[in-house]
């Protein structure tokens, strides 16, 4: 009976969503089932041989309360919980036989690697197919790395099943995990994918389709979309609570199926260019330019007073691995100023500190024109206990920088709570539609 109602209410949404939102009702929903610590190779993470810009690696590196969302995936029909990633493009699982290393290249336990319980066998799984003369690498400006071989199997989501689909089992491993997660299931573009080729000259990049890619050139999914919610915690859960059962869902095919209002709004993907040090920066789209990560051009913040602090369109990722959302400097500092009482910049904490019951302002974010407003319950995050053993809160928008051309910012999941963000990468746009508050 309660999977008949959960049906009936799915089927009732969906179809309200269809009315609203531009974009069709999904195929295919699947849960969050969990969130872990953000990965310290997090940081400067791009394929081997790969430069990212000061500006980027520091936006993107977030802080140790950062959180990344898991769902449930098989590989060759074995289950594997594994990081949600729209900042990376290869699906991952590490080898039942891997060899872990510290970062200086030294042999170390396997258990210091700290993946979490599930493994992958290559010779067990009777689906799998070596990729001839291929290695799949990753390296991180952390001095992490993940080597090993790279082949083909069976990956299924939810029931989007993918067979001979292109996957990493490393098996040379430094490594920083969290004890939990076994793998990553990457969403980005190809120019991110990490299988090369071994020639005389060093490794060539092998770019292949990614999982969604590939389920939907197949026809497995048939419209050019995934999208995902990320649900807003309590105050005591987000203090107290690591594991919390409704944290989010992660559609195929179309728009998640939760309640939204009109305001919606669909905007290009920044394309990334090589300059000449050979750092990826962004660009305008054009023809020198290839897509990476998922980020656009924010047009503004709006809040009580922010008609006059001078802002520009700087490029801004969508991360759901990063808590907080990091806007400009003059942005932050006038936003936390609205708190009441005010929010005060720590220098130890590096971040705007408010009392964990302040009051936040309304802000909203602008994009392509359209208001997306975040609730205030969102600006207030939970942080730490301090030595008195009372919880220290911080705000929910803190200082990504300087307002300049070339800086990059991030949306983290102060805003993600509050739409549905509705990714097509086969022609490079991401789509926000408001959530209904909830």
């Amino acid at each position: 009976m309660q999977s008949l109602f959960a049906f009936v209410c799915l089927t009732l949404v969906s179809g309200v969503l269809a009315s609203i939102s531009g974009l069709p009702a999904a195929d295919v929903v699947v849960p969050v089932t969990g969130h872990v610590p953000r990965r310290a190779s997090k940081r400067f993470a791009s394929p081997a041989g790969r430069k990212q810009t000061p500006q980027s690696a520091l936006r993107l590196d977030g802080a140790a309360f950062d959180k990344e969302y898991l769902v449930n995936i098989t590989v060759g029909g074995k289950p594997f919980q594994v990081i949600l990633d729209t900042g990376s493009s290869d699906t991952w699982v590490a080898h039942t036989n891997f060899s872990c290393f510290n970062l200086t290249g030294a042999s170390i336990p396997a258990s210091a690697c700290d993946f979490g319980p599930a493994t992958f066998d290559p010779s067990a799984s009777p689906t799998f197919t070596v990729f001839p003369n291929a290695t799949f690498f990753v390296r991180y400006g952390s001095g992490e790395s993940l080597r090993g071989p790279a082949g083909f199997d069976t990956v299924s989501v939810g029931s989007v099943r993918v067979h001979q689909q292109e996957i990493g089992v490393p098996n040379h491993n430094a490594f920083l995990g969290d004890g939990v997660s076994e793998g990553v299931l990457g969403l980005a573009f190809p120019s991110l994918t990490s299988v090369y080729n071994n020639t005389s000259d060093g490794l060539v990049q092998m770019r292949y389709s990614p999982f969604f890619q590939t389920a939907f050139q197949r026809g497995i999914v048939k419209k050019p979309y995934f999208s995902n919610s990320l649900n807003r915690p309590t105050l005591a859960q987000a203090a107290n609570d690591p594991v919390d059962a409704n944290l989010g869902l992660l559609a195929f095919g179309g728009i998640v199926p939760v309640p939204v209002t009109g305001v919606e709004t669909t905007v290009p993907v920044t394309q990334w260019l090589f300059n000449a040090a050979g750092s990826l920066v962004p660009t305008a789209n054009s023809s020198a330019g290839e897509y990476a990560w998922y980020s656009l051009n924010v047009t503004g913040y709006d809040f009580p007073g922010s008609t006059s602090i001078p802002t520009s369109s700087n490029n801004t990722f969508v991360d759901s691995g990063t808590t907080v959302n990091y806007v400009a400097t003059p942005v932050a500092a006038a936003y936390n100023a609205l708190f009441v009482p005010p929010g005060a910049f720590d220098q130890e904490l590096q971040s705007f500190v408010v009392p964990c019951n302040a009051t936040a302002a309304v802000l909203s974010v602008v994009i392509n024109g359209k208001r997306f407003e975040i609730d205030p319950r969102d600006q207030v995050v939970p942080l730490q206990k301090g030595s008195d053993g009372k919880e220290i809160c911080i705000s929910g928008t803190q200082d990504g920088g300087p307002d300049v051309a070339g800086n990059t910012f991030v949306l983290g999941d102060v805003f993600l709570h509050n739409v549905v963000t509705t990714y097509n990468p086969i022609d490079a746009e991401i789509t926000f539609t408001q959530r209904q508050p909830y």
